[in-house]
């Protein structure tokens, strides 16, 4: 892909995201597409969204699941960005008709104090950077379609990462603990839609410990001259599949004595 044709993808992405209405595959459109053009699509989004004043409160690390990965064809994760118009409170309400088809993962957050970057990032510099971490939920939305109606082809990771990893919200719960304080691996949570269990899972679902999962950001962004900034949130990725999130939903994800975080979705 040409830069030019980066720029357009992300102009359709936004205008999708503004209007409600999703855009056809761009792997469709461009079967020549790799990892770098996804990327530099996501970049541009960035870029427009800073234009427009917003400003990046963290990431997201996704497909960190050998199943989703496997699912997807690939052998790595991906990440997004995560601008301040998509925090909510635990407990509130997402307005109506904010997203297109909404869908919640449960995460581990970590909140950082200090900044983290390189190639050469390490658990140790993670835990040294790591404010405190809390419970979380991711809230994924799809600006691009899932699947074409006209052949049948689903979207890929190109298309996903391109929509800035699907990212759309992240809710934090109350609790706050030291990055020390819980053996991360052994963090899980009962989630519940509408006060019916959905889906449970544990922390070494994620690279098989949300810390490694932070490492790999780092030395990823570090290939893109990025790096993770203080206050910034890090949501590790998820141990649980999407749970879809139609009008009227209500969630309510019990990490145990790590917490709870609460969601609910305007009809």
């Amino acid at each position: 892909m040409t830069p030019d044709e980066h720029a357009a993808a992300a102009a359709e992405l936004l205008a999708a995201e503004r209007t409600g209405r999703q855009i056809g595959l761009l792997t469709l459109r461009h079967p020549e597409m790799g990892m770098d053009d996804a990327y530099a699509v996501q970049n541009a989004i960035y870029q427009q969204k800073l234009a427009e004043g917003r400003d990046v409160i963290g990431w997201k690390i996704g497909l960190t699941s050998k199943a989703m990965q496997y699912a997807l064809n690939i052998d790595i994760p991906d990440s997004g960005i995560l601008f301040d118009d998509m925090l909510f409170e635990t407990g509130g309400t997402v307005p109506a008709r904010r997203f297109i088809q909404p869908r919640i993962e449960a995460e581990i957050a970590f909140v950082m104090k200090s900044p983290l970057g390189g190639a050469e990032a390490t658990r140790d510099d993670v835990i040294a950077a790591t404010d405190y971490v809390a419970p979380s939920l991711e809230i994924l939305d799809t600006r691009i379609q899932r699947v074409d109606a006209a052949t049948g082809k689903a979207r890929t990771v190109f298309d996903t990462i391109s929509d800035n990893a699907a990212n759309a919200g992240v809710v934090l719960g109350a609790e706050r603990h030291a990055v020390d304080a819980f053996d991360l691996r052994w963090v899980g949570a009962l989630t519940f839609r509408n006060g019916e269990i959905e889906e449970t899972g544990l922390g070494a679902g994620v690279l098989n410990d949300p810390i490694d999962s932070v490492v790999w950001l780092a030395r990823r962004m570090a290939q893109y001259g990025q790096s993770i900034e203080p206050r910034q949130i890090i949501l590790s990725g998820s141990f649980i599949r999407p749970v879809e999130c139609p009008p009227g939903t209500d969630i309510h994800a019990d990490f145990g004595a790590f917490g709870a975080v609460d969601i609910h979705f305007d009809a």
